[in-house]
């Protein structure tokens, strides 16, 4: 084994599979590469590499440990929501990755016997992704350099929460309560309907339920078990 890593041949290898997942890991992370640039991304990139190499012939499933990577990287330590960005660039490529599924229709709450609808079960459709940030206004920095807007100093500078989901081909995203990240956990956890209602509301008692439910349907965010 030592004689082969003297090779030259093996230099050509290891370097190529250097280049193809740092190649990877840019095309995966586009918000990051909008905030620091692709030669500060290919670099640390190469430095994420080096510590972690693929475990998956699929360079496209590359990279899921990079945003905690960022967290104890030292040149972003100037750039404290550069990791939380990169946790929603990872959710848009499992989103897009995800198998697909039927998600409820609009009217299927309705559609369920009267009384029983409290020990239903749902659960989060396959390329669902949610999460919150608890101090910083994470979804909301991807979400303007993903649709290519400019960011107002006016914005207020406090946590947020995001959703996204591939209801048909393509990967699209909203802005989400939190309560609507507490039902969907619950929903993922495998609790009855009661429960998520339950944790949704006591995650913020004063959400419009009605109007929640409406949008985590809508987008396509729930299936039937």
């Amino acid at each position: 084994m030592e004689y082969l890593r003297q090779h030259p041949g093996f230099a050509v290898y290891r370097n190529t599979v250097l280049k193809g997942c740092s190649d990877a890991l840019v095309a995966q992370y586009p918000t990051v590469a909008q905030m620091v640039g692709d030669d500060w991304l290919r670099a640390a990139a190469l430095v994420f590499v080096q510590t972690h190499p693929p475990r998956d012939g699929r360079l496209m499933a590359y990279g899921a440990g990079f945003a905690d990577f960022l967290d104890g990287f030292a040149p972003a330590q100037d750039l404290p929501y550069l990791s939380a960005v990169a946790r929603w660039d990872r959710c848009w490529t499992e989103s897009h990755l995800a198998a697909d599924a039927t998600p409820v229709p609009a009217d299927w709450l309705a559609r369920q016997p009267a009384g029983q609808w409290a020990g239903l079960h749902l659960r989060p459709h396959p390329a669902a992704r949610w999460g919150a940030c608890a101090d910083l206004p994470a979804f909301a920095l991807w979400r303007c350099h993903r649709e290519g807007h400019a960011w107002s100093d006016q914005h207020p500078w406090h946590g947020d929460a995001g959703l996204l989901t591939r209801p048909a081909d393509a990967v699209v995203w909203q802005a989400l309560p939190l309560a609507g990240c507490a039902l969907l956990d619950r929903c993922a956890a495998g609790d009855p309907l009661e429960s998520a209602v339950t944790a949704a509301l006591q995650a913020d008692p004063a959400v419009d339920f009605l109007a929640l439910w409406h949008s985590l349907v809508g987008a396509g965010a729930l299936c039937e078990p």
